[in-house]
């Protein structure tokens, strides 16, 4: 594939991909040491996804010999948080059948005291991931925006 043949929707799935890989590594690292339980673990889930998706928009600028549409870099982005994100819940759920003392670490429960289950648990990985790709996305595109969207100086 040339890079110039490079769409936002490949770019988000294969970037998504890459970052994923990572996010599971790292999560099935925290979850055989016993540390998934501390907020710092999700912390670094989120910055992982968020430098996942900032690469993916590079990437895409990059190939585009950088004139790059907003909503295209804008689109990368968030395809790459989704197919992290439902790669690392459908990992999740996959880690909840496996080993069940690894989900007690991370299990929450709600506001009338019932534990929530590893299905709920997954869901919450995408939404949270996808999420957070969208306002980072959103963030990083005001950087890596093209220089046609600057705005027009002043006539004064």
């Amino acid at each position: 594939m040339a890079e110039t043949e490079l769409t936002s929707e490949k770019n988000g799935v294969h970037m998504g991909l890459l970052t994923a890989v990572v996010l599971i590594v790292y999560t099935g690292i925290a979850a055989m040491a016993g540390f998934l339980d501390n907020i710092e673990a999700g912390t670094l889930d989120v910055v992982i996804l968020a430098a996942g998706v900032v690469l993916a928009i590079k990437r895409l600028k990059r190939a585009r010999g950088y004139h790059m549409g907003y909503l295209q870099g804008f689109g990368t982005g968030i395809i790459t948080a989704l197919v992290a994100s439902v790669l690392l819940g459908a990992f999740f759920w996959l880690l909840g059948g496996i080993s069940q003392r690894a989900v007690q670490q991370i299990q929450a429960r709600d506001l009338f005291g019932a534990d929530l289950g590893v299905l709920i648990g997954g869901l919450g990985i995408i939404l949270l991931g996808t999420m957070a790709g969208v306002i980072t996305s959103l963030i990083a595109m005001q950087y890596f925006k093209s220089a046609e969207h600057q705005p027009i100086a002043s006539l004064d």
